[in-house]
């Protein structure tokens, strides 16, 4: 259940810091709408991290598409040649 809090909470925020940890955020809201999150650093980097992976996998989609695909076999001998030389 996700932890939502107006805004006016944080007129006590070391309460409300309290309250985030590891995937359990604080989201707060200002006139009923939400507004802001307050997450964990584990959880922002870890979100950091996807939005890079899914950056470069959206690459390598979009230069197999242009330059076209590599075999199972050319990938295999580049990693192999790699670990060999």
């Amino acid at each position: 259940m996700p932890n939502i809090k107006p805004i006016t909470d944080l007129r006590n925020y070391t309460e409300v810091l309290h309250e985030v940890g590891v995937d359990a955020p604080v989201f707060l809201t200002r006139n009923g709408r939400g507004s802001y999150a307050i997450l964990d650093i584990r959880d922002y980097e870890k979100l950091q991290a996807e939005i890079a992976l899914v950056g470069e996998l959206n690459r390598g989609r979009r230069s197999g598409e242009e330059s076209g695909w590599l075999s199972a076999e050319d990938v295999r001998d580049h990693f192999r040649d790699k670990r060999n030389g």
